[in-house]
């Protein structure tokens, strides 16, 4: 008897599944925090973060109500920080909209701010058991190949194709064990390089494996390299303090960093430019070099002390929402993993 397709994927993922703290419950919560925080991050990084975020805010009202700054502060260092604030702003519709509870449908969770089309599919199947999809980058891949899809994945019409063929091959009964199943498939044994055909329960049936081409699937358009950019990240000292800013842009929105400059490094020029804008300092050293690689550009950071002459006025710090901070209240705010150098060496100035 030819067994199906989900039959034989299933039978594989009961035998091999990772052993992940987020596949042991049902709590869409849980779920859902465990699915944000694994956007652009490594199971192994999320493991830790995932453990500590709940145990500071165990329910979606505790994440509601908490201070937007602990919770950038849970998410130091994971990262796309958009994915924080948007997250408690959806506790907040579920708290206020919902009264707590977690709503159960694909499209009242797509609803939530800062969810997506695969999220959404993602907590309905496997904390409700809806027969959506839930199509992220492993399961583009996965299907590509095995459905032999040789047309630019980046391009929205082959995209809906995709999402209706992963459709139709959901099972009713296990919808999420399937979706995580797909997913488990493209992190292990169908992976970008060299994928692991031999060892896959879809090798008789996935076309790629039968034409040779896998290594070549799926197709997409490269993407333009980062554009490469100076900053000058001015470490501002007085009386055993540090000048710090909260961001307002919306790159690293509401999360502190130092005195920023974009392509000048050359010390008197920063100073000039400082005092233009009533930061009276004397350039005191070159404190090294540090880089940081984001989606769409790359920050190539020269790392610069000064001197303050005078601490700036109270219409200046509010105006910039800056503050001086000594390295206890330093180490307690949320930076960015891009200021991860520079804390270290204002800390080495402060102490």
């Amino acid at each position: 008897m030819v067994q199906k397709p989900s039959t034989l994927l299933l039978k594989w993922y009961d035998r091999v599944k990772r052993d992940l703290p987020w596949r042991h419950t049902q709590n869409p919560y849980h779920i859902w925090l465990s699915e944000i925080m694994l956007q652009q991050t490594r199971v192994e990084t999320v493991k830790g973060y995932y453990a500590r975020f709940l145990e500071r805010c165990p329910t979606v009202e505790a994440l509601a109500g908490a201070p937007e700054q602990d919770v950038l502060k849970l998410w130091e260092g994971l990262g796309y920080y958009s994915r924080a604030r948007n997250l408690q702003k959806a506790a907040q519709v579920i708290t206020n909209q919902y009264n707590g509870i977690f709503p159960s449908t694909y499209d009242q969770i797509l609803a939530l701010p800062g969810v997506g089309p695969y999220t959404a599919g993602a907590i309905a199947s496997i904390a409700f058991g809806e027969r959506v999809p839930a199509v992220d980058g492993n399961v583009y891949r996965v299907a590509s190949r095995f459905f032999g899809i040789r047309e630019d994945i980046g391009v929205p019409t082959v995209q809906r194709r995709i999402r209706a063929l992963v459709q139709d091959s959901i099972p009713t009964s296990r919808p999420g064990d399937y979706n995580q199943a797909l997913m488990e498939l493209g992190a292990t044994l169908c992976s970008p390089h060299a994928p692991g055909c031999e060892e896959c329960p879809w090798h008789d049936l996935c076309d790629a494996c039968q034409e040779g081409d896998a290594d070549s699937l799926p197709i997409h358009e490269k993407k333009q390299p980062p554009k490469e950019m100076d900053m000058a990240v001015c470490l501002m000292t007085c009386e055993g303090r540090i000048l710090v800013a909260q961001r307002q842009e919306r790159m690293l929105r509401g999360l502190y960093v130092f005195q920023l400059l974009e392509d000048e490094i050359r010390p008197e020029r920063i100073q000039a430019a400082l005092d233009e804008e009533g930061l009276a300092c004397r350039f005191v050293q070159v404190l090294g070099e540090a880089k940081h690689v984001f989606t769409h550009r790359i920050w190539n950071m020269t790392l610069l002390h000064f001197s303050l002459a005078f601490i700036p006025d109270d219409s200046w710090m509010k105006q910039h929402q800056a503050q001086l901070v000594t390295a206890d209240e330093l180490r307690r705010l949320p930076m960015p993993t891009a200021m991860k150098a520079a804390r270290e060496a204002a800390l080495k100035v402060l102490e």
